[in-house]
């Protein structure tokens, strides 16, 4: 313990003097951790943070972290240092590392529900654009007007497409990246609306319409089922509440009379 205090004081004798810059120290070892970046990490960081957030700032402050805990955990167990202490501290590194993304995930899963009521409002108005413009035209205008949850996204799948792939899977990456009610089906009826000519257009046209109202139908209709559901659970909430306090000013009431 004693031997723990005098390295933690050294520790801080050396981050405050700047023998040693932290940050610096973070930025130079960053691209040797760099295998441990999750495929997914960049997006949910956009999600989360919006797309202007410092992937590589959070990527470090991760690593800082990780590497703090090892670290303490190693002063720890210095007296009595055995290998499965330094996997144990190894161990706790890595958790705290991925703690983050983990909670990023979280975030994330808890706000499907929230783009799956959003996407066909997003696709109605995809569609108005459509009519005028080619797909890849009307996707690249309508992420301005998009919710800024679909941004990232759609720039991604825009890029895809201007660099030459013109088959379905920038489309389905899309829907993977936002797996929602429908959402696989949606893209695939925007790539053949992509592909197809002006005589089958309107066809196609007409077809995505009457998709994308259905879900908008669904999606009102989630929402009142939602709303009614709150409001039971509010009315069971009360009564329950009142009948509780009801019969516990009657037991008070009888355990009064029965002491008189």
């Amino acid at each position: 313990m004693i031997f723990l205090l005098i390295a933690v004081i050294v520790f801080f004798i050396v981050i405050y003097n700047k023998i040693i810059e932290p940050e610096q120290f973070i930025n130079e070892t960053q691209p040797f951790f760099k295998f441990l970046i999750e495929s997914d990490y960049e997006f949910l960081l956009k999600i989360r943070y919006g797309p202007d957030v410092n992937v590589s700032k959070k990527f470090g402050e991760r690593i800082r972290n990780g590497l703090i805990v090892i670290a303490f955990m190693i002063f720890l167990f210095l007296s009595d240092m055995q290998f499965v202490y330094v996997l144990f501290a190894i161990v706790a590194g890595f958790v705290t590392f991925k703690q983050p993304y983990t909670a990023l995930r979280s975030y994330y899963k808890r706000n499907l529900h929230h783009i799956d009521l959003m996407l066909p409002y997003y696709l109605k108005s995809l569609e108005i654009l459509v009519q005028h413009y080619t797909v890849p035209v009307a996707l690249s205008r309508s992420i301005d007007q998009a919710p800024d949850i679909f941004k990232a996204g759609l720039r991604d799948l825009v890029a895809k497409i201007e660099a030459g792939d013109m088959t379905v899977d920038p489309y389905m990456d899309f829907a993977r990246e936002y797996p929602v009610r429908d959402s696989m089906r949606m893209m695939r009826l925007l790539y053949r609306l992509s592909l197809g000519n002006q005589d089958r257009k309107q066809e196609q046209l007409m077809m995505f319409s009457r998709t994308v109202s259905n879900l908008q139908n669904k999606s009102r209709e989630q929402k009142y089922t939602e709303r009614l559901e709150s409001m039971e659970k509010r009315t069971m909430i009360m009564l329950f509440t009142t009948g509780g306090g009801i019969m516990l000013l009657m037991l008070l009431s009888m355990m009064m009379m029965m002491n008189y």
